[in-house]
């Protein structure tokens, strides 16, 4: 069974309109610089893997998407040029640091999953999205992708409405 993951990205930067724009819907990610998520990727990533496609620092974020790694980690380039943002400079060819591969977008989500309703969900308090909000790339369970896909398809139940409707009325005891 492939790994499932979520990959970060910011809209400004790179959006689920650019990969929809892209040749065959397809794109490197590359520009990641954090060790551990560079590690998923080198070490863990299989082709044909799943991920969802998380908008951050979006108005809301929110998982938009799932695309397929469709191309095998490598050295990622821009870490090589001096004048790219994510150029880095102990870096080389020889030993390089950075790595990246290859997504496609499968489908876009019917309804996008916001972070409130990730937060807010009691099966999704363990999901590297609410725990580990600053890493890039993380892993999803089979659990969480299900439960996810459940709020994108309108077919999730509000665990709060849900609370609220089994709770009993609270009673003035004057």
């Amino acid at each position: 069974m492939p790994s499932l993951w979520l990959l970060k990205t910011e809209p400004s930067a790179y959006s689920l309109d650019d990969l929809a724009r892209a040749p065959d819907q397809t794109t490197c990610w590359d520009g990641i610089r954090n060790a551990e998520a560079r590690n998923f990727m080198r070490d863990r990533f299989a082709v044909g893997d799943r991920a969802f496609l998380y908008h951050s620092n979006a108005d809301p974020s929110a998982i938009v998407a799932i695309v397929a790694i469709v191309g095998g980690a490598r050295p990622d380039p821009t870490q090589f040029e001096p004048t790219d943002v994510h150029f880095d400079p102990k870096s080389t060819r020889a030993a390089p640091t950075w790595c990246m591969v290859d997504v496609k977008l499968v489908e876009r989500l019917v309804q996008p999953v916001t972070l409130a309703q990730v937060k807010a969900d009691p099966l999704l308090q363990k999901m590297g999205l609410v725990t580990r909000s600053r890493l890039s790339v993380t892993p999803v369970t089979p659990a969480e992708w299900k439960r996810v896909l459940q709020w994108a398809n309108g077919k999730a139940k509000d665990p709060a409405a849900g609370a609220a409707a089994r709770a009993p009325a609270s009673r003035s005891r004057r």
